[in-house]
């Protein structure tokens, strides 16, 4: 096999291990991963994973990361086709809920639970969430300040408390669906967030119902 096969079988294997360990990491948090775990569920032994990663740290740095990526490619990517303004910022909060109703991941997701993990805890994954946290909303305040300036929102609309309550509904609804149930618990967030953008927008109507 030559250079280039050997990376193409590498990334693979990188791959697929970030996706296995994304999984283990909502099912039984990111402090619980370990080389050794993701190891025995891939059935593939520990050294093989020291050429990726050499502490458990590193690990979950890079789940981090793939997480990251995942919720670009699920989520961001697909809302930021719809036209600036106010549509953008709905079309993100229904996407991440059906990316939560979807159960791609078996505890929905991997923020919101990393992060309460890792709230209290010093270090360089807390350090990382956080500033995975301040980008987040930052890019939220951006699609609501967009929203002002393109005149589909009122100008005294504040982008930061409707970045505020669009991360909260999005929380809520992903901690609640396990026990009240994801059907109710989503309908209730999608509804919230269509009817405070509606009654902020200048044409209500620019808003359909969701299908």
């Amino acid at each position: 096999m030559n250079q280039d096969g050997r990376l193409m079988r590498g990334e693979r294997t990188r791959v697929a291990v970030l996706d296995r360990a994304l999984r283990l990491a909502t099912e039984a948090g990111l402090d619980g991963l370990s080389l050794s775990q993701v190891a025995e569920a891939l059935g593939v032994s520990k050294s093989g994973l020291f050429a990726h990663w050499r502490s458990k740290e590193a690990l979950q740095l890079a789940v981090i990361e793939h997480a990251r990526a995942q919720w670009t490619d699920e989520v961001i990517r697909p809302a930021l086709q719809e036209p600036r303004g106010v549509r953008r910022l709905w079309a993100l909060h229904d996407r991440r809920l059906d990316f939560y109703r979807a159960a791609i991941l078996p505890g929905r997701c991997f923020f919101a639970n990393a992060h309460f993990e890792f709230n209290a805890r010093p270090g360089a994954v807390h350090d990382r969430l956080a500033a995975e946290l301040r980008e987040w909303m930052g890019f939220l305040t951006g699609l609501a300040a967009d929203a002002v300036a393109t005149g589909e929102l009122r100008a005294d609309t504040d982008p930061g408390d409707l970045a505020y309550e669009t991360e909260a509904l999005g929380v809520c609804a992903v901690m609640q669906a396990p026990v009240l149930g994801p059907e109710a618990t989503f309908r209730h967030a999608r509804r919230a967030l269509l009817d405070r953008l509606r009654a902020a927008a200048t044409d209500p109507a620019i808003l359909k119902e969701p299908t």
